[in-house]
């Protein structure tokens, strides 16, 4: 099993699944790094779908190579040399995936192959399951037990299943029982981003957290999945309440597991033009008796480090980095040097 270091509790973990505006603009994660007061410890890029085709995976519309993800992955691997672990994320809404690796095992190999290829070249840490369809037992447990095989055990294996499956294997979408999934490889899985929202749980009280707690699953192993504008999904709670909530869990369980926001670009209150005010917010709640943070954070701001990271387009096509005013990054991309601005 990945073996966490308690520093990294609680979680603070964003999903950046709308890589761009709709004029194919990208959408920055670097302010997750220069912004003053934010310490994510995992950004979930998403969504990886297996389509019918096992050669033809696709980071959402298109193919994780595609041109337009030049920006996304060179901000990845920066994110990556300053700390945050970046993970992929598997399925989700959009079905399919999980089914056609559920088969016989010569069908999963030629799925799951190119899979294995893209988290390799990729540098994923991790990858979460988000199993959105029917999908047996012994399929998940397949799939984790290869991954730990072709991964070692520092990857991060990591299930998103409602919370409400936690508690109840009827009220699920994936089929599986999520408890039968604990107990025969819980020391696979380093955590579950359960899903507080949606009309499948709720994070306004500590009370669904409490009975999940009270089932026997470890706090630690429980992060409270939320949804960062009411423009992503029902259930969006206020932070003054959120807040108030997160710190009585903190108080009540010193190995709370932490935060996950379901999605990036938008998240409140900066919204679409400054998204990572989310996680400067959720810093604050975290990581509130955690004074040091502030100080790390702001003697960053005050210091523009010079990061490697390979150049991406193998046709030497670098990597845009949105324009903007105040704090500048200086990013190495390759051997050419780029200024990037990042506004506050």
């Amino acid at each position: 099993m990945h073996a966490e270091s308690s520093r990294n509790l609680p979680r603070l973990i964003l999903y950046h699944q709308t890589t761009h505006d709709p004029d194919g603009v990208p959408c920055s994660i670097i302010p997750l790094i220069t912004q003053p007061g934010i310490l994510v410890t995992h950004v979930i890029i998403a969504a990886i779908h297996i389509n019918e085709d096992p050669d033809a995976l696709t980071l959402n519309d298109h193919p994780p190579s595609d041109s337009r993800f030049v920006t996304t992955w060179a901000e990845l691997r920066l994110a990556q040399a300053n700390g945050i672990i970046v993970m992929g994320m598997l399925g989700g809404a959009a079905k399919g995936s999980y089914a056609r690796l559920d088969q016989d095992q010569s069908t999963f190999e030629r799925y799951y192959l190119p899979l294995s290829e893209l988290i390799r070249e990729r540098g994923l840490g991790g990858l979460d399951l988000d199993v959105e369809e029917h999908m047996s037992l012994a399929g998940i447990i397949r799939l984790i037990d290869r991954l730990r095989a072709d991964f070692g055990p520092s990857f991060i294996i990591t299930l998103a299943p409602v919370a409400a499956a936690l508690l109840d294997a009827r009220r699920n979408l994936s089929g599986f029982d999520y408890e039968a999934l604990e107990v025969m490889r819980g020391d696979q899985i380093a955590w579950y981003n359960a899903q507080f929202y949606c009309g499948w749980g709720d994070a306004s009280n500590p009370v669904m957290y409490d009975m999940c707690v009270a089932r026997g699953w470890a706090p630690e192993k429980i992060v409270v999945g939320l949804v960062t504008t009411p423009d992503n999904g029902a259930g969006y709670v206020p932070f003054e309440i959120l807040g108030q909530n997160l710190k009585l869990l903190q108080r009540q369980f010193p190995k709370f597991g932490g935060v996950m926001g379901w999605e990036y670009f938008n998240g409140r209150p900066g919204g679409k033009e400054r998204p990572w005010e989310w996680a400067q917010e959720m810093t604050k709640i975290l990581r509130a008796s955690d004074p040091g943070i502030l100080k790390a954070s702001q003697e960053l701001m005050q210091i523009a480090p010079a990061i490697e990271i390979d150049n991406d387009d193998e046709t030497g096509v670098q990597p845009h980095f949105p324009k903007a005013s105040n704090t500048t990054q200086r990013v190495l991309i390759g051997s050419h040097r780029i200024d990037s601005a990042i506004s506050s």
